[in-house]
C-alpha cells in the first residue's frame, strides 16, 4: 500500500466501496523502507474508512526462497485473520497474493474473487526475468501457470482489466461461463487529476525549480522504467525529437532507477541538460504533468501486455495531455484511436520516429476538453467502483 500503486489501484477503489456498506481487512506485503516512510500516511488515509491494514515485510533475496517465505508468511497471517474476522470473500491480484485467495478458499470455503490485473507467469518471462532455458526458472513457469488455471476455475468471480483479455480467459476451458466477470481498466481519481485544480503560482514555481524555460516544448514521461518499459527506444524518440523541436525538454516524473534513465540519454546521445528527472508523491503528479505538452511511454508489446491497462494512461488523459505510445498493450491503442487522444506508433523503426516527430514539429494539435472528457468515460473510477460493487453482491448475494 505503500507503493503508488497501492495508492492508485487498491486504497481508492477500496474507500469507494466501504461507503456502500462493505468491511475491509487489506493484507500487504510492505518494503521496508517505503513502510518506514509512509506508513503513518497510509493509516490516516484508512482510518475514516471501515478499512483495516495489516502487513508483513516484502522480502526479495534471495530470489525464489524470499517469494516462497513471504507466501507462507501470508498463508499464516491471513488464517489467524480469518479466525477473528470470518471473512465472508478475499480479493487478490495475480501472482502470490491469488495463491493464498485460492488456499483460502479451499481451506476455509471463503469466496474467491480472482482480479485478474496481468498475466503473472507470462508477464515474467515477457520481462526477461524468468528465463525458459533456466531449469528452475522454468518449473516456476509451468506452477504459476497450472495455479493460474485453478484460479480461473475455481474463482466466484474474475475481474480482468482489458477487453483483450477478457476475450482470452472466456476462450479458456477453465472459465465457467456461469462465473461473473467484469472488466474494469486501471481507474484514475478525476478529482486529483483535473489540470483545472492547478494553480498557475504552483506551476510557476515547479518551472523555476526544474529549469524549464517559457519557450521550453516539454514532453513528460510518468513511471517506472526499465522491464516491459523501453527506455533505450523512448531515448531514441527522444533524440530524434529533438533533431526536429530544438527547444524540446524531457521530464520523467519516476520514482527510481534515475542514474539509469540519466546514462540512458547520455547513451542515446542526448545532452544532460535536456532531460529532468524528478521523483514525486502521487500529490505532486498532477502539477508536474500540467507542464508538458505530450506524455510518451513504449510498453514491451508482447502476449502478457495484451492484459495490461497502464494506470498512467488514464492519468495522463485525466490532465487533458495527448499521449505518444505504441500498439500491442492491452485496449490502449483503440481507446486513443476512438477518443483521438493521441498518436499510437506503428513500430519502434527510426522512420516511424521521424515521422512522428515531424507531425509534432508540424504543429499537430489535439483538443484537450475532449480527452479529459474521453477519460471520465474510460477511466473513471467511480465507474469502476460501481462495477466491484456489481460483482461483490453477485458473489455474497
Amino acid at each position: 500500500m505503500t507503493d503508488p500503486l497501492g495508492q492508485s489501484q487498491v486504497i481508492p477503489y477500496l474507500i469507494g466501496l466501504s461507503k456502500k456498506g462493505f468491511e475491509f481487512t487489506i493484507l500487504s506485503c510492505e518494503k521496508p523502507r517505503r513502510f518506514s516512510l509512509h506508513k503513518n500516511e497510509i493509516e490516516n488515509l484508512l482510518k475514516h474508512f471501515s478499512i483495516k491494514w495489516v502487513s508483513i515485510p516484502y522480502h526479495k533475496k534471495p530470489s525464489v526462497i524470499s517469494t516462497v517465505y513471504d507466501t507462507l508468511m501470508l498463508k499464516r497471517k491471513a488464517k489467524k485473520l480469518h479466525k477473528k474476522e470470518r471473512f465472508d470473500m478475499v480479493h487478490t491480484r495475480t501472482g502470490t497474493p491469488a495463491l493464498v485467495g485460492l488456499w483460502m478458499k479451499e481451506k476455509f470455503g471463503v469466496k474467491f474473487l480472482n482480479d485478474v490485473r496481468d498475466f503473472y507467469a507470462d508477464g515474467w518471462v515477457d520481462s526477461g526475468a524468468w528465463s525458459k532455458s533456466n531449469v528452475l526458472y522454468k518449473s516456476i513457469y509451468h506452477y504459476f501457470k497450472q495455479k493460474e488455471k485453478e484460479q480461473i476455475e475455481k474463482s466466484d468471480g474474475v475481474i480482468c482489466l482489458t477487453k483483450a483479455a477478457e476475450k482470452i480467459i472466456k476462450t479458456a476451458h477453465e472459465y465457467k461461463s456461469e462465473t461473473p466477470l467484469e472488466v474494469i481498466p486501471c481507474s484514475v481519481d478525476l478529482n486529483l487529476f483535473d489540470p483545472e485544480k492547478i494553480i498557475n503560482e504552483e506551476r510557476s514555481e515547479l518551472k523555476r525549480q526544474l529549469n524549464i524555460g517559457e519557450n521550453d516544448f516539454v514532453f513528460s514521461y510518468l513511471g517506472s522504467t526499465g522491464s516491459w518499459y523501453l527506455t533505450d527506444q523512448l531515448m531514441q524518440f527522444f533524440k530524434v525529437l529533438h533533431q526536429k523541436i530544438p527547444t524540446a525538454k524531457f521530464l520523467f516524473i519516476s520514482p527510481d532507477k534515475h542514474e539509469a534513465i540519466a546514462v540512458a540519454a547520455k547513451k542515446a546521445g542526448l545532452d544532460g541538460d535536456k532531460i529532468i528527472i524528478k521523483n514525486a508523491a502521487r500529490a505532486e503528479v498532477p502539477a508536474l504533468l500540467s507542464l508538458t505538452k505530450f506524455s510518451v511511454f513504449f510498453i514491451k508489446p508482447c502476449y502478457s501486455k495484451q492484459a495490461s491497462s497502464p494506470t498512467k494512461h488514464g492519468e495522463i488523459m485525466a490532465m487533458g495531455i495527448p499521449v505518444i505510445t505504441n500498439s500491442g498493450v492491452g485496449d490502449v491503442a483503440d481507446i486513443i484511436e476512438k477518443s483521438s487522444s493521441g498518436i499510437v506508433l506503428k513500430s519502434f523503426s527510426e522512420a516511424e520516429f521521424e515521422c512522428v516527430s515531424k507531425t509534432i514539429a508540424a504543429g499537430i494539435s489535439f483538443n484537450k476538453d475532449s480527452i479529459r472528457k474521453a477519460a471520465f468515460e474510460y477511466y473513471n473510477l467511480e465507474n469502476a467502483v460501481e462495477k466491484y460493487a456489481k460483482i461483490y453482491h453477485r458473489i455474497l448475494k
